[in-house]
């Protein structure tokens, strides 16, 4: 098996470690091949969606990066019927967005946030 390191911060060590524990992991390691799964398996059922379809985008972003959320939905109107911001706790947003349209245009909206270091949550929900 090939060795690869990588730079976390305290809370998302902290976080692994708590799943580690509470689901039983044998280390970190499985913690992260597990996460890696997960994520190549989301990708994958994304990528196959086609056709028009409707879907929820749930995000969760600090206050102060408002501004890159605002670039990216400009680019996705011809997709987005509504959206919901809301002021959270903490200086966080949550925004909900109803999807409605070309299902590759909303994986494209869903990955620009999701590959985003400055979003703290992303959800896609194909309906």
């Amino acid at each position: 098996m090939t060795i690869v390191s990588i730079s976390l911060n305290e809370k998302l060590l902290h976080e692994i470690d708590h799943l580690k524990d509470e689901m039983g992991f044998s280390g970190r390691s499985e913690v992260i091949r597990a996460s890696a799964r997960m994520l190549i398996a989301d990708n994958k059922e994304k990528d196959e969606l086609n056709g028009e379809i409707n879907s929820v985008l749930i995000l969760i972003h600090h206050k102060k990066v408002e501004d890159k959320v605002t670039e990216i939905k400009h680019d996705f109107e011809d997709v987005i019927s509504t959206q919901i911001h809301s002021h959270l706790r903490e200086e966080k947003c949550l925004e909900i967005f109803i999807l409605d349209g070309n299902a590759q245009r909303m994986n494209q909206f869903y990955k620009m946030f999701q590959t985003s270091p400055k979003m703290e949550y992303v959800k896609l929900i194909v309906v």
